[in-house]
């Protein structure tokens, strides 16, 4: 039987999708009540790690450990993949050692590419495209403090990118409305965002796409490997500031996500990611939970 992958939220069915944010908080619950469940004793997740990362790291080696098994972190300093081997030929060889991989690099074609040729589930964890780990984290969270997120609205502000495209996803299997404010040339890919019909709208007022919001959301201006448009992008993205005035236009009872690391004083106030509409911490912690259930989910059924 080939092996269930996750490079997108569109390869679970919302169905599925929803039993994971479930069970990510049962899984919290039971890591709080201190109990030991141990599925994954004596499996092992490769880690292949093109662009460092904090949260994503520590939450999947501490997720594997809590599970009874073993992650081992592979940069390209350690593997032939940085000396130009093939990745048919990567994927084929991991995928006879390891029981699951997971991937974090730029260009989104090459996990597919490793998918293609794997024996074993492989997990996108974050490409220039898409970063469906966070979205789950980013949806247990909504659910934890205000209940199901379907038939909400979500308010993304700033750049058009891969959590940008994860949410337009996201509103596809989870039923809710998402307002996109993105400067002008900063839109989301045009397949991504017509595939997703009438649940997503660009607008470009942040208040205006914040406007009765149940959630308001951003992302840095400038990602990883972005560097060197900071400047050009600072310039673009004046006014995208999520702050009080924005939160106000959302709900009262709205919350704040960022997936992290945030640039106080630039894409967020520190009034807002300080403040008590902001549940990011529980968020980041939420990749902790979200993908245990995620690596249960593709390994123990």
């Amino acid at each position: 039987m080939a092996p269930r992958h996750f490079l997108t939220l569109l390869d679970l069915s919302p169905d599925e999708l929803n039993g994971v944010i479930q069970r990510a908080i049962e899984l919290k619950a039971m890591v709080k009540r201190k109990e030991i469940y141990e599925p994954l004793k004596n499996q092992t997740l490769g880690m292949i790690f093109e662009k460092s990362s904090t949260r994503t790291r520590v939450s999947f080696e501490t997720g594997m450990t809590q599970f009874g098994g073993h992650a081992l972190f592979l940069s390209p300093r350690d593997t032939q993949l940085g000396r130009g081997e093939p990745i048919e030929d990567s994927a084929r060889v991991l995928s006879r050692m390891v029981d699951a991989v997971m991937i974090r690099t730029f260009e989104h074609e090459k996990v597919e590419l490793f998918a293609q040729y794997s024996e074993v589930p492989v997990i996108n964890a974050l490409t220039d495209m898409y970063h469906p780990c966070q979205l789950l984290a980013d949806v247990q969270t909504y659910v934890e403090h205000r209940g199901s997120i379907a038939g909400k609205t979500v308010a993304w502000i700033g750049d058009g990118n891969n959590m940008c495209h994860s949410y337009i996803n996201a509103a596809r299997q989870f039923g809710f409305k998402l307002r996109a404010a993105c400067p002008e040339g900063y839109d989301p890919d045009q397949s991504v965002l017509a595939a997703a019909g009438d649940c997503v709208e660009i607008v470009r007022d942040p208040r205006a796409a914040a406007d009765e919001a149940d959630m308001v959301t951003t992302d840095v201006w400038a990602s990883m490997g972005q560097e060197e448009e900071q400047k050009i992008r600072e310039a673009a993205f004046s006014g995208f500031m999520v702050d009080d005035a924005v939160m106000a236009s959302a709900n009262d009872d709205a919350i704040f996500l960022h997936c992290l690391p945030a640039h106080r004083g630039e894409e967020v106030s520190a009034s807002v990611i300080d403040g008590q509409q902001s549940v990011v911490w529980d968020q980041a912690e939420n990749r902790l939970h979200a993908q245990k259930a995620l690596l249960e989910f593709l390994l123990t059924n």
